[in-house]
């Protein structure tokens, strides 16, 4: 069964937008041709990206909206802290691990 993705003009709570899934875990918000909105969970310790950098050909917006995580780049690593958020141009290498459970809103515009 797929997971619900917000409408245009749909209200979006952060907070529980992904109670429709057994555990809490990331979850797409929306995607269209110009944005692309996901809500990610990231435990303490874990890194989103296992084995290297990734990088999106759109700018990226990482907001912290719970917890802390760092934001490693190749040559710097960048703490968001909760109602913080740190903005990439398209296609900067970069990777994302938890320092405290967290919920970050990912934004993209592609």
């Amino acid at each position: 069964m797929a997971t619900h993705h917000a409408k245009s003009g749909e209200l979006v709570d952060l907070k529980t937008w992904a109670n429709d899934l057994k555990k809490e875990q990331s979850k797409a918000i929306t995607k269209t041709k110009g944005l692309e909105l996901a809500r990610i969970v990231i435990e303490a310790g874990a890194d989103m990206h296992h084995s290297d950098y990734c990088s999106v050909a759109g700018a990226t917006v990482f907001q912290c909206i719970e917890g802390h995580v760092i934001l490693k780049l190749p040559d710097e690593e960048i703490s968001i802290q909760q109602g913080q958020l740190v903005y990439l141009d398209a296609g900067v290498k970069h990777a994302l691990s938890g320092v405290q459970k967290s919920v970050v809103l990912l934004t993209i515009v592609l």
